[in-house]
């Protein structure tokens, strides 16, 4: 296995006992606290009204009932596969797993798009360039071929990049709500405002559907399962205390946000709000730190998000669940896995504008989340030993905040509703017919390589 020749490499390559808890938290909050609080800020305040730090604090009870599943199966089954695998003991080698792991996987790469975005749109506030630039896609576009440089260039690389990138960043971003709010003697200006226009209760949750994304990134540790240390303790540990981390960092970060601008500063600014923010308190060097903290954010959380995603759809591929072609291209499956996924963030990169990545990721992660639940619910409950009503809550928990987010986007946002469904047909018609043909030609021809 130390030996890995191209032609041969049709599997992706993990190593056990790689990944020691701190490891795993490090890279479990390196991708959490990714672009998700610089780009998701503004437009949570927008959705929420003038009590949007709260929607962070009621988003992290969401995500703590939601990751009850995660942590029950990752104990019972850790692997590399993370949601792919408890997918698939849940639902078997069927269409639900294959759709539902590619609806996982598509709002990763949605997310590394929005991530590109956000990268483009802070750097721009060093310069007098306006934010409908042509540099902000093609910004993002770089920082993507950045990524992909560096995860082709290895494991242990990514690691240590990912560790000292998640101090800074996690520090930085702290100091920034820290100072930020103690700058402002802690007098919240727009958390007074009673705002008549904005702050319904759909707009609140619809605002929580949005912060589910800044938390989501805490399931990418399910996929270090097979290389974490002690994986039946340690998978379930990392994504307990990353989550505690980020609930922390970001309540912060929120206040110091209410804490400098009035909510409609904040709403004008809506994709660089914490640069926004820094000018009142910091002058312009806050300016600089938030803008160059954002860059650090984003350039990590691509790399690692990258290098997880490359991975999710290799599993899927490995799994036989999803179609795959090398299209001529040399070395192994995680290699192939990981130019689609940069090609496809590039795309969204260039066409969609931030809002409407955000609801995409963000319906597209609820829909997936809600199968896990029910699988786990339905067909799994008492082998991981799973409490019914925990896993109930968290169905019930998303499925109004889905509703939520889906009512004031019907109002407002049409496109994405119809992207979102087109998406999801898409996906379901596709693996379903996929593996229809796959599974007839498997009987046919059992041991045929690639």
């Amino acid at each position: 296995m130390t030996h890995d020749h191209a032609g041969h490499g049709r599997t992706a390559q993990y190593k056990a006992g790689s990944l020691s808890l701190i490891g795993a938290v490090s890279m479990g909050t390196a991708v959490i606290i990714g672009a998700g609080i610089f780009a998701l800020t503004g437009q949570i305040a927008e959705l929420a009204g003038p009590h949007f730090p709260l929607v962070f604090l009621v988003a992290a009870v969401v995500i703590a009932f939601s990751a009850y599943s995660y942590v029950k199966m990752s104990n019972a089954f850790p692997s590399a596969g993370g949601i792919a695998m408890f997918l698939q003991k849940a639902y078997g080698r069927g269409t639900i797993t294959a759709a539902c792991g590619l609806l996982m996987y598509f709002s990763m790469v949605i997310n590394e798009s929005l991530v590109a975005r956000t990268f483009g749109t802070y750097t721009l506030q060093l310069f007098d360039i306006g934010q409908n630039s042509w540099l902000v896609p093609a910004l993002g576009v770089g920082l993507l071929i950045f990524a992909f440089i560096v995860n082709i260039s290895g494991n242990r690389m990514i690691g240590t990049f990912s560790l000292v990138m998640s101090l800074l960043k996690i520090s930085g971003i702290a100091a920034f709500g820290f100072v930020g709010l103690w700058l402002s003697g802690f007098s919240f200006e727009s958390m007074a405002v009673a705002s008549t226009e904005t702050g319904s209760a759909t707009g609140f949750l619809a605002a929580v559907a949005l912060a589910i994304l800044a938390y989501k990134g805490f399931t990418t540790i399910t996929n270090s399962g097979s290389e974490i240390i002690d994986p039946h303790r340690n998978v379930g540990r990392a994504i307990i205390i990353s989550i505690a981390i980020c609930v922390v960092v970001y309540f912060m970060v929120a206040l110091a946000v209410a804490a400098n601008l009035s909510l409609p500063e904040i709403i004008e600014a809506k994709n660089f709000a914490l640069a926004e923010a820094a000018r009142p308190a910091f002058g312009d060097f806050g300016l600089w730190f938030t803008v160059i903290l954002a860059i650090i954010a984003t350039v990590s959380g691509v790399i690692a998000s990258a290098f997880a995603v490359s991975r999710m759809l290799a599993m899927l591929t490995d799994m036989k669940l999803v179609p795959h072609s090398h299209f001529g291209m040399p070395g192994n499956i995680q290699k192939h896995t990981l130019v689609y996924t940069i090609v496809l963030a590039m795309f969204l990169t260039v066409f969609f504008d931030l809002s409407r990545i955000a609801s995409l990721g963000a319906i597209f992660y609820i829909i997936m989340d809600i199968a896990v639940h029910w699988g786990v619910l339905r067909y799994l409950r008492k082998e991981i030993k799973a409490n019914a009503l925990v896993l109930i809550t968290a169905i019930v928990m998303d499925v109004v905040v889905l509703g939520a987010f889906l009512i004031i986007k019907a109002q407002t946002d049409m496109l994405v509703i119809y992207v979102a469904l087109a998406g999801v047909a898409f996906i379901f018609a596709g693996e379903r017919l996929f593996l229809r043909r796959n599974l007839n030609e498997d009987k046919g021809e059992h041991h045929h390589g690639s």
